[in-house]
């Protein structure tokens, strides 16, 4: 079957002819980690470990953990003052401060309607970006209001990856990547051609597939290719025009040469 996987990478590089983005190694740091989730300006890192989140910087480490919870399906530090760890299995989100103080808790079972998310993100002030699966719906969710603000059109395939900042929101389907604005409205609709993750920094994206990355530009729907690495990428991150590439072992720090 692996002919088959070639003959599919060879399309999608076909079908973005232009020349790839060129990568540079700044570093290399081993790291025994789970999950890195991001890694800041100040090189403060977030991460999983053993259903423990981390935050760590300068050699000094915090923690938070909720084993009455269940593991923890996603977390998202975009907002250090307003970190989220989604809880999928409890249909719960709890909000921590900067010393990963519990500040808010968010119960999606106890509400009226039922909400039952399948993906969350960081959206505006006190907001969350929460993808309701009975609906196929992606919704704006005002946590302090208990209120649903914006809710978009249902989607027809299911989601793989949802990232956000303050003003957009990204959510990347089987069939789709749709961006949309805090007010809900739909900026652009792209075709997926075989991406599963993604990552994002300010409102450039880079998207994965298979063990090859591409990039996508802010206001554009060209993607290209970034320079192939020998590195296995189990995860991936995106600050500036840097890029973290993470094989479990050993975190790798590049600088993105954008054009």
């Amino acid at each position: 079957m692996k002919w088959i996987n070639y003959i599919f990478l060879f399309f999608i590089y076909s079908s973005y002819a232009q020349d790839s983005i060129q990568i540079k190694l700044i570093n290399s740091l081993k790291l025994e980690k789970e999950t890195i989730i991001s890694i800041d300006d100040f090189e403060t890192l977030y991460h999983i470990k053993n259903n423990t989140f981390y935050k760590t910087s300068n050699n000094k480490s915090i923690n938070y953990s909720n084993v009455q919870l269940g593991n923890i399906t996603s977390a998202n530090a975009f907002n250090p003052l307003k970190i989220n760890l989604f809880y999928k299995s409890f249909n719960t989100v709890i909000i921590l401060d900067n010393r990963l103080a519990e500040i808010f808790k968010i119960d999606f079972n106890m509400m009226q309607p039922y909400k039952n998310v399948s993906h969350i993100t960081t959206g505006f002030d006190n907001s969350l970006w929460v993808f309701n699966q009975d609906l196929q719906q992606l919704e704006l969710y005002d946590y302090k209001m208990n209120k649903v603000k914006v809710r978009s059109l249902p989607v027809q395939s299911n989601v793989l990856d949802l990232k956000s900042n303050y003003n957009y929101c990204w959510m990347l389907t089987e069939k789709y990547l749709y961006k949309y604005n805090y007010l809900g409205s739909l900026i652009s609709k792209m075709e997926n051609k075989g991406f599963t993750e993604m990552a994002l920094n300010n409102e450039n994206v880079v998207l994965k597939t298979d063990n090859q990355l591409y990039f996508l530009a802010s206001n554009s729907q060209d993607v290209v290719p970034i320079q192939r690495s020998k590195l296995l990428i189990n995860q991936f991150l995106l600050a500036n025009e840097t890029l973290y590439i993470y094989d479990s072992k050993i975190l790798s720090k590049f600088q993105l040469k954008i054009k």
